[in-house]
């Protein structure tokens, strides 16, 4: 619209007006170009993760060569902090293998002959030879890429702005095409039936509402940066408003993402922490073993004076499930400890009756569950168990409470095994039914459940996808590589403090301090922005649709066009843009997801609008009918009523209840004294327009306080019926 309104200036010769115009086309279209294009940043996140070398053996020979090179049958070394360079599958040796990146599970597994893992896996202990079974785009990492690539979701803002202008160029397209027929009808001049379309379409279009979404939301980016939260993509920002699921990844996002040792269960005659200081001793000391690393950490918080010292330390071997280490007691005696599997450890030992239950009672609760024994080699005595798990954070409970408070439904979705996933979500305060399967099929019910676990990473993407289809607007937070797809996906992408780079380039917001708090920071933050642009859009709706209105109301009565070109881009600039001052105006953040009810407002909008309508009419007959004002002093008065009855909407529009509800924002009202100073001192002093007297502009602006509070009673009520809140 704005394209033919720039080809009628040109037509006409009017390029002043024209290159107004154009700024404001090129205007949004330049602020919109630097919001896209971003799916190229987290493929090369991703590529980064990747191994680049991998040791391959060719014509017999082992040989160090690009990880680009590899094809399928290619048999590869695996070892001790290397990167899986392709879906591989074991065929010799045994190796502890991180997945978390792609799968998600907390804990490294072991991995022995026939087991197959995936690119981007880190191995944490031992070595082994594996024969490739897919490179590239065919691995579980090269579909994650795509997923990346291919994920898109049409954001809200895009949809309503679509909307409103849609429902204006209808409304107000239709009251153009009757005023031309009438124009043609009258007959009025062809040299003046051209401007007066002209200024009809430009009268239609809400040309800064765009802006005014993009700025609305800069300004709630800010906000949030001071929070600790940083938004890599403005659209986040008003989607934030209007999440009703947050599907949250559990490993890294609800727990720590480190293995702690959470109960020990000491036998009869030792003690918790004797029992940390033999598991501690039977550990290795700088490892990459996270169990290890966990006993040891736990085992320095509570020392023993009399502990036992190493004399010798076997590492874990994965043949036999256990590391084993000889010790000198504080009586000089050494004896052997051994730490492992509880079967294993178990046979070693003297019988303990009780342990068998002890261990299944923990491994109920989704722990991880060793056995400790120590003593002579040939009378070892089960010392004790020790239980680890990867423990929620702290602020997680506290997290998913308030955010079922402002009416956001938190979702846990994890590649763990399902015990592990209830345990967790029982221990935050997720409760509900399990989806335990993988696939997700296409036609699922995503909605029916609270837990979803043992999910790939497409499973994700899956999940959010069921959801927007269902209605949902849906926040997904998320740390991994894993996480990639589904962050992109979603209408609000999170990625936590230790987010990989992989997951803060597909997220739009990035939370750059540790904990989880930034989530309801950031709900709150989007539902203000709602409210901003509820505002400007009311006030655009409104004022649209007075305009043609008042076009079409003035042409009958006079027979001409009561507004030039000039003057509408005049109040295009002074009205429309000056009032994306709303953009920091104060607001309460609503207590329930934020909604676009387009019908709704276009309702509210046409209703408020009919009695701006009548006072302008009022204000226009009173000066042609009763002072006799011509016809360029009558189009003066025109520009100053809408002016003037423009502001008198824009203050009733920012409040939800009353206008005297709340305080306006510093530079709403600054834009406001710009606007109307500005307006009046052209129109007093006959620049661009005929001079108008100050009498009158003093009545024009007496009678728009009284249409205020007029259209605030209509507003309350109208809000309320059609639940504008």
């Amino acid at each position: 619209m704005l394209e033919v309104a720039i080809l009628l200036q040109l037509g006409l010769g009017d390029y002043v007006e024209a290159g107004v115009v154009a700024f404001l086309l090129v205007f949004n279209a330049a602020i919109g170009f630097f919001q896209e294009n971003r799916a190229q940043a987290t493929l090369d996140a991703l590529k980064s993760r990747l191994a680049l070398l991998a040791s391959v053996q060719r014509d017999g020979k082992w040989a160090t060569v690009p990880a680009a090179s590899l094809v399928p049958g290619d048999l590869v070394k695996l070892s001790l902090g290397s990167v899986v360079a392709a879906d591989v599958r074991l065929t010799d040796g045994s190796i502890l293998l991180d997945q978390s990146m792609l799968t998600g599970e907390s804990l490294p597994i072991e991995a022995g002959v026939g087991t197959e893992t995936y690119a981007g896996a880190l191995v944490r202990r031992g070595e082994a030879v594996a024969q490739v079974t897919a490179t590239g785009a065919r691995t579980k990492f090269g579909r994650t890429a795509e997923l990346v690539r291919s994920a898109k979701v049409e954001s809200s803002e895009q949809k309503a702005i679509l909307r409103v202008v849609r429902n204006l160029a209808l409304f107000n397209g239709a009251v153009t095409v009757l005023l031309t027929i009438y124009a043609l009808l009258l007959p009025m001049p062809r040299g003046d039936i051209i401007p007066l379309i002209l200024v009809a379409i430009l009268a239609s279009i809400p040309v800064a509402l765009p802006s005014m979404f993009t700025l609305a939301a800069a300004v709630g980016a800010r906000a949030l940066a001071r929070r600790g939260i940083l938004p890599t993509s403005l659209s986040a920002v008003d989607e934030a408003g209007g999440i009703d699921v947050l599907c949250s990844d559990k490993t890294g996002t609800l727990t720590r993402n480190e293995l702690a040792v959470m109960s020990v269960r000491a036998m009869p005659g030792f003690d918790d922490a004797h029992v940390l200081a033999l598991a501690a001793l039977a550990s290795s000391d700088g490892g990459q073993d996270p169990v290890d690393v966990a006993i040891r950490a736990a085992a320095a918080r509570q020392p023993v004076g009399d502990g036992p010292k190493l004399v010798k330390f076997l590492p874990f071997d994965p043949a036999g499930k256990r590391a084993e280490a000889t010790v000198r007691q504080a009586d000089g005696a050494v004896v052997r400890v051994a730490k492992g599997a509880f079967a294993v450890v178990q046979g070693l030992s003297q019988p303990a009756p009780t342990a068998s239950t002890i261990v299944n009672e923990l491994q109920a609760k989704g722990f991880r569950v060793l056995a400790v024994a120590s003593g002579p080699p040939t009378r070892m005595q089960l010392a004790g168990l020790i239980a680890l798990s990867d423990p929620p954070r702290e602020d997680s409970a506290a997290l998913i409470a308030e955010l079922g408070s402002l009416g956001v439904r938190t979702v846990m979705v994890t590649g763990d095994a399902e015990i592990t996933a209830k345990v967790v979500a029982g221990a935050i305060g997720i409760s509900g039914p399990v989806w335990a399967k993988t696939p997700l099929p296409e036609d699922i019910q995503a909605e029916k459940f609270s837990i979803f676990a043992g999910v790939l990473p497409e499973d994700k993407y899956r999940l959010v996808k069921a959801l927007q289809k269902s209605g949902n607007v849906v926040g997904m937070c998320g740390d991994g590589a894993n996480d990639a797809p589904a962050l992109r996906q979603a209408q609000m992408g999170i990625a936590v403090f230790t987010a990989t780079d992989v997951a803060k380039s597909a997220a739009g917001m990035v939370l750059t301090e540790p904990g989880l708090g930034g989530i309801v920071g950031a709900v709150k933050e989007g539902r203000a922005t709602f409210q901003r642009i509820l505002t400007y859009t009311l006030r655009s709706i409104v004022h649209k649709i007075v305009q043609v209105l008042f076009l079409a109301a003035g042409l009958i009565i006079t027979g001409q066009a009561i507004l030039t070109p000039m003057l509408m881009v005049l109040m295009m600039i002074t009205g429309d843009f000056l009032s994306m001052s709303s953009s920091t105006d104060n607001v309460r953040p609503s207590p329930s997801p934020s909604v676009w009810r387009i019908g709704n407002l276009t309702v509210a909008g046409v209703i408020l609008g009919l009695f701006d309508l009548a006072f302008c009419m009022g204000c226009f007959a009173t000066g042609k009918f009763v002072l006799g004002l011509d016809t360029e002093t009558s189009r003066t008065l025109t520009v100053v009523t809408l002016v003037f009855s423009g502001q008198a909407v824009f203050y009733v529009a920012r409040e939800r209840l009353h206008l005297w509800s709340s305080r306006p924002g510093r530079w709403l009202v600054v834009s406001s004294v710009v606007d109307l100073s500005l307006v009046s001192a052209l129109a007093l002093n006959g620049i661009l327009m005929a001079p108008l007297p100050v009498a009158i502009l003093a009545g024009v602006l007496g009678a728009a306080i009284v249409l205020a509070f007029v259209l605030d009673a209509v507003k309350v009520v109208l809000f309320r019926r059609l639940r504008i809140a």
